[in-house]
């Protein structure tokens, strides 16, 4: 089968930065804006880029994520020539082969890209927020001859050292770029997205040493060097890279911020879609009270929530009283509790009568909850 462009999804990371609400779950499967999860970006993306096979590259905590995708048909891309297709470590001979890098990732599933005799290989990230037709920046890639386009957005200067960063002429084409560099020399940002044409991916990747395992550190600068036309598409809508805490509650502030945060309460333009998890609807109870937030299926609400952002089957008991907080999947807060500035990490039990308060945000887990709040009668 032959496609004009494929997609990868690279979803193996740690996510380390996001300290416990990874420590058992991919970090593309965390919660995001009550019903989401992260990677419904990117899946959605694809399908209303009219894109229908993508391989998902996944090594650490998967199952999570793995189940929560499943055959794709939730975005559309349940397809037995192309769909989603799951690339998972395996062993050969007597090793097995991790994954150490972006690029790494992609060698070793080239066949993959191969098999479907693709022109373009579409590279994603699937922790991103933001909503983009590929297709066109499919037609910039062509238009501008390039063999490798890179989509760009501009950051907040303060969290430029965070990415990959661009310094470009006026034809778009790149002059120089350093990866998340000490002092910035602009804030046009790497979005971690890749168009490459696949001859000349092959061809780097086949001079690639064995240290050339990352596209941001390694292979984008060789391609520079070698004097392969790089070329920045320059995305001037939302963009959040969910790498950090700070970055997860900021993205969720953002939707309750804005009744038109990506559109997503208009299922006409570009819809983003997610897996049903045929939960009964939420249900505020005789003390419930819910001001400017987000609150999906399956939660009891008998406490007042204020621009707060909840979870999935969640219960707030009465008298308890929630305040610029994110709170994840499963949490039970009970009686005369106060929150606020915080994340809560999902299965957690908040005891009645606990307060978190405080000007700088805190996640509140499983081992620390006593650490940064208390209990008080």
């Amino acid at each position: 089968m032959k496609n004009t462009m494929i997609a990868m999804i690279l979803v193996g990371g740690k996510g380390t930065r996001l300290g416990e609400i990874t420590s058992e779950t991919a970090k593309p499967a965390v919660s995001f804006g009550a019903k989401y999860r992260l990677i419904d970006f990117a899946l959605s993306n694809l399908t209303n880029s009219n894109i229908d096979t993508c391989g998902i590259v996944t090594q650490y905590e998967p199952f999570d994520l793995m189940y929560y995708i499943g055959s794709g048909r939730s975005w559309d891309l349940d397809f037995i020539d192309g769909g989603i297709r799951f690339l998972t470590p395996f062993s050969r001979k007597k090793d097995v082969l991790w994954q150490r890098g972006t690029a790494h990732a992609v060698k070793q599933y080239f066949h993959f890209i191969k098999s479907y005799k693709a022109r373009y290989v579409l590279i994603l990230s699937g922790d991103h927020i933001y909503k983009m037709d590929y297709q066109n920046m499919l037609k910039h890639h062509i238009q501008n001859k390039s063999e490798v386009t890179i989509a760009a957005n501009y950051v907040d200067p303060k969290e430029a050292s965070r990415f990959g960063i661009f310094e470009t002429d006026d034809q778009n084409h790149i002059l120089g770029f350093e990866e998340k560099p000490s002092e910035p020399k602009s804030n046009l940002a790497s979005m971690g997205i890749y168009i490459f044409s696949v001859d000349v991916l092959e061809e780097i990747l086949g001079k690639a040493s064995d240290d050339d395992i990352d596209f941001g550190k390694n292979i984008i600068p060789k391609c520079i060097e070698n004097n392969k036309v790089v070329s920045v598409y320059k995305f001037d809508g939302y963009w959040k890279d969910v790498g950090t805490i700070k970055s997860l509650y900021d993205s969720n502030m953002d939707l309750l911020d804005n009744p038109d945060f990506l559109g997503l309460n208009s299922s006409k333009n570009n819809p983003v879609y997610s897996k049903s998890l045929n939960l009964n609807p939420h249900v505020m109870l005789e003390k419930g009270r819910a001001i400017k937030s987000v609150i999906a299926d399956g939660c009891l609400i008998n406490g007042e929530v204020i621009h707060s952002s909840i979870a999935y089957s969640c219960i707030i008991e009465s008298g308890t009283k929630i305040i610029n907080s994110v709170i994840l999947p499963s949490v039970t807060i009970g009686h005369d509790c106060f929150l606020q500035n915080v994340i809560v990490n999902k299965d957690i039990i908040i005891p009645d009568n606990y307060r978190c308060e405080t000007e700088d945000l805190i996640l509140i887990s499983e081992t620390n909850m006593l650490e940064v709040g208390g209990i008080y009668e």
